[in-house]
């Protein structure tokens, strides 16, 4: 029965605060760049979008002051390494056994089919928007669909919005895309992974963004040399869940198993689907050939131990996992998925890539990196290459050149001419373009991170 009042209390408190920010937006100062602030969902979390935060985050703190903003805490420390300089702040704390009443009922302002709706609650919508009204100055970078979308919506006119999309258009579900054609338009920039991802957001934003950007994660720097790829060894790396495709790779490994019994699959992570991957292991007969490793800290280490790399995923946004193996000079085999992995594999030069879902076409590709040591060698020399065209150098200057551009433009308008129009295709591509969305290729063929 408080669920309608709620409701209309929260819509009502939105509409009061944009009208506030159309009047506050006449005379807003020049907006600064120097504080940058991540807003992610759970920092002290282990998956990939954690990790390339983190990395973003500590090269921004090297001319910047970097606050990663998780909404919120439910394990006591980082699993990563929190970068030199960079500060962590919890808004929603859920360690303590007492949450409180709101609690208890469900968000106002994340879409119900968003994948990550049941995080989330009526205490973490307050704690978000109490925490982006607060601020008066800087760039808020916000990691998700939902957080996006609160963004776009409440934060105040002084300071910059950057919403950054990890996954791809595609993968969310229609209520979400439904709000993100209505709303990422009131973001000062959309950055996504890949051309494809950009692509698919020219075409269906209502209104678009100032800038539309494409900039790639950047690799992490792992420990230790290349991989001698000596050990009869084919790793993966990623959540035990359905669209990993693990259940798809143990079927093409009985192929492999039949026609290579001393190779072994490693699969390291955890998630829901472990106990049904365990029982398929098992009624094929390879639980001496196909290991679930559980979660691993040093990627690096297991990656140097291994002869090739598989990527199974029904789709990806972009799967850094490929470009840590690469940069450990470990070959790549990956189903061409959407929308990442052809965007990092030029196919038969830094990787095989196999069509989506072909059991037998994946056993195929997996048998010739196996049975082909000159394919294997060359494989892994061109992917060093390529990784190293990720180099968070690279990629974190892309970010510094996006960051600039954008306060230029805000300290342009608050000093020009009141604006009668949203920014036109012309201007946005004017915009793409200084920040690089263009495709580029090195010496040997290889793609490089545009």
């Amino acid at each position: 029965m408080l669920r309608a009042p709620a409701k209309a209390l929260a819509k009502g408190l939105l509409k009061a605060l944009e009208a506030r920010d159309r009047r506050r937006a006449r005379t807003a100062p020049p907006r600064s760049g120097r504080e940058v602030r991540i807003l992610l969902l759970h920092a002290n979390g282990m998956g990939g979008t954690i990790r390339t935060v983190f990395n973003l985050a500590g090269h921004l703190a090297r001319t910047h002051d970097v606050e990663i903003v998780s909404v919120v805490r439910e394990r006591e420390t980082p699993f990563f390494p929190v970068p030199p300089g960079v500060r962590i702040r919890y808004l929603d704390d859920r360690l303590p056994r007492r949450r409180g009443l709101l609690s208890r009922f469900p968000s106002r302002l994340v879409p119900k089919d968003e994948a990550a709706y049941h995080r989330f609650s009526l205490r973490s919508d307050l704690k978000v928007v109490r925490y982006i009204r607060s601020r008066r100055q800087g760039i808020l970078i916000t990691t998700r669909p939902g957080l996006n979308l609160i963004a776009a919506r409440v934060a105040p006119p002084e300071i910059i919005t950057i919403g950054q999309e990890h996954a791809n258009l595609a993968s969310h579900e229609p209520g979400v895309r439904a709000r993100i054609r209505r709303r990422y338009g009131r973001l000062d920039a959309l950055v996504t992974l890949t051309r494809a991802d950009l692509r698919d957001y020219e075409r269906v934003l209502r209104e678009r963004p100032a800038v539309l950007a494409q900039i790639p994660n950047a690799v992490t720097r792992l420990g230790g040399g290349p991989s001698p790829l000596t050990d009869k060894t084919a790793v993966t790396v990623g959540r035990l869940s359905h669209v990993k495709g693990y259940d798809l790779l143990i079927r093409a490994w009985a192929h492999v198993a039949a026609r290579h019994p001393d190779w072994t699959l490693r699969i390291f992570g955890d998630g829901p689907r472990r106990a049904k991957l365990q029982e398929s292991i098992g009624r094929r007969g390879l639980t001496d050939r196909v290991f679930l490793e559980g979660s691993v800290e040093d990627v690096g280490a297991e990656l140097e131990k291994a002869s090739m790399f598989v990527l199974s995923s029904r789709r990806e946004g972009m799967p850094l996992v490929v470009l840590e193996a690469m940069s450990k000079g470990v070959p790549v085999v990956s189903y061409d998925c959407p929308t990442g992995p052809a965007e990092l594999i030029t196919d038969g030069h830094d990787g095989l890539l196999v069509q989506p879902g072909k059991i037998h076409a994946m056993a195929d590709a997996i048998c010739a990196v196996i049975e082909d040591e000159e394919l294997r060698g060359r494989l892994a020399a061109h992917g060093l290459e390529t990784a190293a065209a990720y180099d968070l150098d690279v990629i974190g200057a892309r970010w510094d050149e996006l960051l600039t551009a954008l306060v230029e433009r805000r300290a342009k308008r608050a000093t020009g001419p009141e604006p009668t129009a949203k920014p036109t295709s012309a201007d946005t591509r004017e915009s793409r373009t200084r920040i690089g969305v263009a495709e580029h290729r090195n010496e040997t063929g290889a793609k490089l991170p545009d």
